[in-house]
């Protein structure tokens, strides 16, 4: 647009030139001026040509069949042009009043502009060398320009990139130091997170560290629960060691007394019961391992419609009949309430319960065991007015090998697996095992899912 703008304003001085030199041509003429030279040279009696011709201004002139030409140097002085020069323009045809571009041999190129004067044609040019300097320092301008705007979008963009970026290379930082974790040996915890403010929901980047934070914090809560689960496992294997070292220390030492003094039938009748209480002992140790285990497995189990009603009732006779020092108590509202369960295992959990109620509180300690239901669930609530069990007692209850009170357990025979097979019996029925305990009131309950009237006749 700039060069057809200095194009056309190029083209309109030429032909303001050429009107305004072609009554001064004309009367040059007339006074005898019969080249390009004598025209530009003449001095007319209102003005001579630096009135009205500029600098650079090119005048060829055909005047009785011969063409001259002539320009007006930058001290605008006349300077001829050559035979050389001007041959290439002859024989030319410059349509009037039209403006042309023509190159003159170590002058330049020119816009001119014919037109008649008398009997000759005079060509009035103006040279480009303006224009083209103008559009050559536009251009180098523009593109100075241009190449400064895009060092500029570069840099730009670059900045841009590496601030949003930013959250990005924090991922992969966090990600770095995770993997360099030793997480084979020693405390095992993932505490490197992406920081807050490269997490943000409104970005994808932002959203990558989210869900690796996410991916983090699951990946270390799944390390810290395999490694608690392990660290009971060591509990485990070294309490189940301690239980069974000491029956088999009193099957050693029976039999070795018993060895000793072979004569003493008396001795040997009582080591002999001794070693037979002590296989006993290490044998219900042993089974109720093992049916842990298959609990854990979901094995062990045969289904089947349970009413609780005479379960319970039966259950509360036997622990009667185990012992009078504490007095029992059953209590429903309830003509039957069935479950799908197993029966053997059922009633163990609540002779579990009981016995645990038995062994753990003195001697006129009142046992209610009760039955109810809640909604679809079947209750069965075994209840002490016992000393209560210690808080920092109830978080581990549950766990194997876990006593109220170790030596009495020990000298009842206990293991310490009743109410962990008590709570495994109950999960594999679908169901819980609670305790609420304070001093002078602890309830065991049982909650298992009950049956239908419909569904008990399937």
């Amino acid at each position: 647009m700039l060069n057809s703008v200095l194009e056309d304003q190029l083209t309109t001085r030429v032909s303001e030139s050429s009107r305004r030199a072609q009554p001064w041509i004309d009367a040059a003429i007339q006074n005898e001026a019969n080249d390009a030279s004598a025209v530009l040279t003449f001095d007319g009696k209102s003005s001579g040509p630096g009135k009205f011709l500029q600098p650079g201004t090119l005048l060829i002139l055909y005047l009785d069949s011969e063409l001259t030409g002539a320009y007006l140097d930058a001290d605008n002085d006349v300077q001829a042009l050559s035979a050389d020069q001007i041959a290439p323009l002859a024989g030319t045809e410059f349509p009037v009043g039209k403006p042309t571009d023509v190159t003159v041999a170590d002058v330049g190129t020119y816009r001119i502009v014919a037109f008649p004067v008398g009997d000759a044609v005079a060509l009035i040019g103006l040279p480009r060398a303006d224009v083209d300097r103008t559009i050559g320092l536009m251009l180098i301008t523009i593109s100075v320009l241009t190449l400064g705007g895009l060092i500029l979008l570069a840099l730009a963009i670059g900045v841009t990139i590496r601030t949003s970026l930013r959250p990005l290379r924090a991922v992969a930082a966090t990600a770095g130091r995770v993997a360099k974790q030793q997480l084979d040996q020693g405390e095992v915890a993932i505490t490197d997170r992406v920081a807050p403010e490269h997490v943000d929901n409104h970005s994808e980047i932002g959203q990558v560290g989210k869900a690796l934070n996410s991916m983090l914090d699951h990946v270390d809560a799944s390390l810290r629960a395999r490694a608690a689960n392990e660290e009971k496992m060591r509990q485990f294997v070294a309490d189940a060691s301690h239980e069974l070292r000491t029956p088999l220390a009193s099957i050693r030492g029976y039999s070795e007394l018993s060895l000793r003094d072979p004569s003493n039938s008396e001795n040997t009748t009582a080591a002999l019961e001794r070693i037979q209480a002590q296989s006993l002992r290490m044998t219900r140790l042993v089974e109720d391992l093992l049916l842990l285990a298959r609990l854990d497995e979901g094995q062990e189990l045969v289904l089947s419609p349970v009413d609780l009603i005479p379960l319970t009732i039966e259950s509360l006779a036997d622990a009667q009949a185990a012992g009078s020092e504490h007095t029992g108590e059953w209590s429903s509202e309830l003509d039957e309430l069935v479950v799908l369960g197993d029966a053997g295992r059922l009633h163990q959990v609540v002779t579990n319960l009981l016995a645990n109620a038995r062994t753990h509180t003195p001697a006129g300690t009142h046992i209610v065991l009760s039955v109810e239901r809640d909604g679809n669930d079947a209750l069965v609530r075994v209840h002490d007015n016992g000393p209560g069990i210690a808080p920092d007692i109830q978080q581990t209850l549950f766990e194997r090998f876990a006593r109220a009170d170790r030596s009495r357990a020990r000298n009842t025979g206990g293991t310490g697996l009743g109410l962990a097979i008590a709570q495994a019996i109950a999960i594999a029925h679908q169901g819980t095992l609670s305790v609420e305990s304070v001093p002078g009131s602890t309830t065991f309950t049982l909650r298992l899912p009950a049956l239908t009237a419909g569904a008990q006749g399937q």
